[in-house]
């Protein structure tokens, strides 16, 4: 699984923390999501998906 965030977009939101908090959190200073663990378990991809589904910004990629 490869996840990319587009911070250029994001509006910070933490909508994808609220779904996959082993994954992405947000930068104290304005909110822009990152990725904590790029190469998540297998059991935490559907966590994955639901927040690039949720992202109003649209700004999470997620390939398999």
């Amino acid at each position: 699984m490869k996840i990319t965030i587009d911070q250029d977009k994001c509006i910070a939101s933490g909508q994808c923390v609220a779904a996959a908090a082993d994954v992405f959190d947000q930068r104290d200073e304005d909110g822009i999501a990152f990725l904590i663990n790029d190469d998540p378990p297998e059991e935490e991809a559907d966590d994955v998906r639901h927040a690039a589904a949720v992202c109003p910004a649209l700004a999470i990629f997620v390939e398999d």
